[in-house]
């Protein structure tokens, strides 16, 4: 007989004895890549974003914009390889933000962007400081953060200058283990030696403010001469002398206007303490000890955050970090100290690796009992070793290939286990049949037959799962690289698993058959129980052609009955559901101007709502600075949250294990408390749940264009008001906010003309006075860092007030006493409002989340557009806005409105899917073609692929799940396995075909005898799926797998025999 390729294969390895090392090669090469293999939770997804920015000293946002962010947005779009330009501009600064292409290198993109300004430097405006450039990559994102606090006993001798200062010594000598990448610290206040000038006592001993600052930057002053020779050596020169303690510079003399030498400490207060910052840092934590048990801490805190470098392993980075830590307690880390780990990826990404690891190990030895019943117990030897074998070598591969063992590579797996050992069962499964039968065929040449016999189909069906699972690999944008790890380790597993049935499966089989075995091992051609049930189920199918065509009608409405439940909303659609996480961020916005206090006054009564949590353990709160960012925090530039009516509260919940609810469920159950608080009109309080998959601004992003900004932000408060009418539309906010309150000081010309005075030395005086100046730095010796000595004033006193516009800051050439206010005018005005421009168009933006009803962007779209259809836009003066799907507008003239931030990815990820998804199609039809040599064979293999939508949809109806990008990266997957079975039936039907028997007698030979293999194939796919369930983000993956299999696969066998009646029935009755 023609052996083909898998015959040959099988006997050129049946009897080598280079087979059992290929074996072992194999092994060792899948285990040394699984240790060695980089652990993370999601894959990591490279899309670098370069932050420009520049001050623009006294200019409003609208006049920024015109001088600076327009002709840097110009210059930055002209790099190669940026995606979006985004420019925010505000008063006197302005950042355009440079978006690159998913998986650029950001060191790259660096360079690039740095390179062009270099190119442009002569277009810089007169007066504009030099632009600064930062990079911000998913490297940057702290793997690790530590939080310092005092123990409950020991907060007074705490404070937030002494918790830095230890912070501060610990990330010295942490930044010593191998491969951490960038740090930094959040929350305390470094020590300064700070002199505040006292207007009333500067008057009282007639020394003008310009006298104190030039006696503290002058004094404090030490610089190297050169060397001089003397009695015979070589000796340096130093000239001046360095201050080192705040009474030193007390010391200071100062010349008064009269003349007369005064000390600063006379006119000044000079103390030494922490730094007055616009910012705290607390945390709250649920003791656990035994008399105060579940009561609540508060204590001051910093963080430190550690980032890895790139390609490190994030567990043996995050390992090396704690470790360090335990090596310093009692030594750096005094006992009364605590150091909680407030966050810990490295964990979790081991956590979760482990667990999909037992999951696949679960899979594989639920698939080798399952063998075992069905088919015997020597070949479930056989499959225990194939199916390690060909997993090790795809993990080599991947290795190779540069992915990271993480969540979604680990998915690839496991779902692919069940295809897996399809190969193998078809090929032991044949084996045993053929050994079975009474010739006189040696047992290796039985073997190497019963390859042969089903090895081409099995190539064509190997292949048929590879094109529909490739195609996947062109998915673009921001979903394309999470997705990536899919097609690849499962297409790879693939083709091992092929070569591992044909070279490893027959040798282990004669292996483990030396123990000659009776004749007639029970394999008759009746195909067993399951084959005899099979034939009276297709008996009652097949037996008319009426029966065949009614039946087939039937699949048909079901089918549609199952797409109909996506529009009657039975179904929802959504990318990615909401991942179980241990951390929640409560973000908080007060109107612009709040004051410090007021924000943390609120912060607080959010903590207060949070105690209440049973899920809570302790929670980080952040005022005036941002909390240490995630991956999601990088992309929505959490980072750069520094104002005083900022704030973050970081909750931390008890393990997974330990709480019965989702973190998601606990997000939904905060946001419901917090509405209870009590805000001004324009504060918003968002619930921010890292995002499962690709982060984006907002999951509801509503851009408003315009002809102009009045027009913008008309129409954009008014879709705020629709958004908030939609009840499962929260977290409402906008782009422009409210105008910031500001104070100017407007100095007199005429007046310095008058008094002869320079308008530098006022200008220097107003920002001594209002802002905080560093003169110098004062070393402490013991391998302590110098301190800055700053001149500023109290915080309390940095209002306009009469004593403050009586400062004395200068004098005139004839020794008069000139005062503040005798030189300046104050008054009160209104900053402009925040602008935003993205792609060169000006835009406002509306966001907000979803929760309740529905979570999908695409339903509250729906929603919002209803609601603007039949708004009454013309009460208010305005145009409706067109309302754009993708694609900013050609026309600005009119207002509109587009849909961006997830709606975005999961159009572009869906298009791009079901462009994928025809791909394959196509790919599995030109294969089907060349295997069976006709055009019209194969349409009737892959008819059977719309069948898997019934089990889908009934699937997700019964967990009430929604459909997501996994569903359909199951749906795909499904058609390869499907028309897998398909080919092996159709195979088998035209080899059984011969001109004496009847068509009903050849069908439902096939089917009986291939029934059982189709099925045994199916389970082993389908038990594979079933360990994926708990997983929140995989299961649409596991259900679509599981109920489209079950579903497609007891159709096939009853839809392709009923097609061929239909088609080519010649009348015979069946004789079986």
């Amino acid at each position: 007989m023609n052996l083909g390729i898998s015959g040959r294969l099988t006997r050129a390895t049946i009897a080598s004895p280079l087979t059992p090392l290929f074996l072992l090669a194999a092994i060792a090469v899948g285990l040394l890549a699984l240790l060695s293999i980089p652990r993370e939770e999601e894959p990591q997804i490279s899309v670098p974003m370069v932050d420009i920015q520049v001050m623009a000293p006294g200019l409003s946002a609208a006049d920024a914009t015109e001088l600076v962010g327009i002709p840097l947005e110009t210059i930055v779009k002209s790099v190669d390889g940026v995606e979006h330009v985004y420019t925010q501009a505000q008063d006197d600064g302005v950042m355009v933000t440079a978006r690159f292409l998913v998986g650029s290198n950001p060191e790259d993109a660096a360079i690039r962007i740095e390179e062009k300004l270099r190119a442009n430097w002569d277009r810089k405006p007169v007066g504009i400081p030099d632009p600064k450039v930062t990079v911000r990559g998913i490297n940057d994102v702290p793997t690790v953060v530590l939080t310092l606090t005092p123990k409950p006993g020991a907060a007074g001798q705490w404070n937030d200058a002494s918790l830095y200062e230890l912070a501060s010594k610990l990330r010295t000598e942490i930044a010593k283990v191998d491969n951490v990448g960038i740090s930094f610290l959040v929350g305390g206040r470094p020590e300064e030696i700070r002199i505040a000038p006292d207007p009333a006592k500067l008057r009282q001993y007639g020394v003008p403010l310009g006298s104190v600052i030039e006696a503290a930057s002058q004094a404090n002053r030490s610089f190297p001469l050169g060397n001089i020779r003397e009695d015979g050596k070589a000796v340096g020169v130093t000239a001046g002398r360095t201050l080192s303690s705040a009474q030193e510079v007390g010391l200071l003399t100062v010349r008064s206007g009269a003349g007369a030498p005064v000390y600063l400490r006379d006119v000044a207060s000079v103390t030494q303490g922490p730094r007055e910052d616009q910012a705290r840092a607390w945390r709250w934590s649920k003791s656990d000890n035994g008399a105060e048990n579940g009561k609540w801490h508060s204590a001051p805190a910093v963080s430190i955050a550690f980032a890895k470098r790139a390609g490190a392993n994030a567990v043996v980075v995050s390992d090396a970090i704690l470790e360090r830590v335990d090596s310093l307690k009692g030594k750096l880390i005094p006992d009364d100290v605590t150091v909680a780990v407030t966050r810990n990826y490295g964990e979790t990404a081991n956590e979760k690796a482990n667990e999909l690891l037992f999951h696949l190990a679960l899979a594989t030895v639920s698939i080798v009992v399952l063998i075992g019943f069905a088919i015997g117990w020597r070949e479930a030897g056989v499959t225990a070793v194939v199916i390690p074998t060909a997993i090790l070598l795809t993990m080599f591969a991947s290795n190779l290939m540069g992915y990271t063992i993480n969540r979604v590579s680990l998915f690839a797996l496991i779902f692919s286990i069940g295809i897996l050992v399809d190969d193998a069962i078809v090929m032991i499964e044949n084996i045993a049949r053929h050994w079975a039968m009474d010739d006189d065929r040696s047992r290796a040449q039985a073997a190497i037959e019963a390859v042969a016999e089903v090895g081409n189909p099995t190539v064509v069906a190997t292949l048929t799962v590879v094109a529909a699972l490739l195609p996947m690999l062109f998915v673009s944008g921001l979903m394309g690289p999470y997705m990536a790890p899919i097609p690849v380790n499962a297409s790879a597993a693939m083709i091992f698993s092929f070569f591992v049935a044909v070279v490893i499966a027959p040798w282990l089989m004669i292996r483990f058959a030396r123990k000659t075995l009776a004749a007639g091992h029970g394999h008759d051609e009746s195909g067993g129980k399951l084959g005899q049930l099979y034939a009276r189920v297709a008996h009652r199918v097949i037996d008319t052609r009426t029966s065949a065509r009614n039946f087939l009608i039937g699949v048909g409405v079901a089918t549609l009955v199952a797409c109909s439940m996506f529009y009657f909303k039975a179904v929802t659609v959504k990318l990615l559901p909401f991942d179980n996480k241990s951390e929640v961020q409560v973000v908080v916005d007060m109107p612009e101007g709040t004051a410090l206090e007021n924000t943390g006054r609120v912060l607080e009564d959010v903590a207060g709502i949070v105690r209440g949590l049973p899920e809570a353990t302790s929670m980080e709160a952040y005022v005036g600075t941002s909390a240490p960012f995630n991956f999601n925090g990088l992309v929505r530039h959490y980072f750069l949250r520094s104002q005083p009516e900022q704030g973050d509260v970081m909750v931390t919940l008890l393990p997974k294990g330990e709480r019965s609810r989702s973190s998601h469920q606990i997000a939904l159950d905060l946001r419901q408390r917090l509405k209870a608080l009590k805000l001004p009109e324009t504060a918003s309080i968002k619930v921010v749940e890292t995002p499962p998959g690709p982060p984006v601004l907002a999951t509801l992003l509503a851009e408003v264009y315009g002809p102009d900004a009045a027009t913008r932000e008309k129409t954009a408060t008014e879709l705020e008001k629709i958004f908030k009418s939609v009840p499962f539309i929260v977290d409402v906010d906008n782009s422009f906010g409210t105008p910031r309150p500001k104070l100017r000081l407007d100095i007199q010309r005429d007046r310095i003309d008058y008094y002869g005075l320079s308008q530098r030395q006022i200008a220097d005086s107003i920002g001594m006075l209002m802002g905080s100046q560093t003169v110098g730095y004062a070393p402490r010796g013991d391998g302590r860092t110098p301190l800055p000595i700053t001149i500023a004033l109290e915080q309390k006193d940095r209002s306009w007030t009469q004593a403050l516009s009586s400062t004395p800051v200068a004098q005139t050439p004839g020794g008069q006493l000139i005062d503040l206010g005798a030189v300046v005018d104050a008054r009160t005005e209104t900053g402009s409002p925040a602008i935003f421009r993205r792609d060169g168009r000006y835009a406002d933006m509306v966001t907000a989340e979803l929760a309740g009803a529905y979570e999908a962007p695409i339903y509250g779209m729906l929603a919002v557009d209803r609601a603007v259809d039949d708004h009454d836009w013309a009460a208010q003066g305005l145009v409706k806005p067109q309302i754009r799907l993708n694609g900013q507008p050609e026309d600005e003239s009119v207002p509109s409105m587009l849909w961006d931030g997830e709606w975005e990815i999961t159009w572009v990820t869906f298009r791009d899917m079901g462009g994928a998804f025809m791909v394959a199609l196509l790919g599995i039809y030109i294969l089907v073609v060349a295997q069976f040599r006709s055009f019209r064979l194969p349409l009737v293999i892959l008819t059977p692929v719309p069948l898997t939508l019934v089990g889908i949809v009934i699937g997700h109806m019964l967990f009430r799940a929604p459909f997501t990008a996994t569903s359909m990266i199951g749906f795909i997957a499904l058609a390869g396995i499907i028309v897998r079975n398909s080919i092996l039936l159709v195979d088998f039907i035209r080899h059984s075909a011969t001109p004496d028997k009847s068509l009903r007698d050849v069908l439902l030979e096939a089917g009986t005898i291939r029934f059982k293999p189709i099925v045994l194939t199916a389970a082993a796919a389908m038990i594979g799926a079933a360990v994926i369930l708990t997983d929140p983000i995989f299961q649409g993956l596991a259900i679509s797998l599981l109920f489209g299999l079950a579903s497609s696969t007891l159709l096939t066998v009853l839809v392709i025999p009923a097609i061929y009646i239909v088609l080519r029935d010649d009348g015979k009755p069946a004789t079986r």
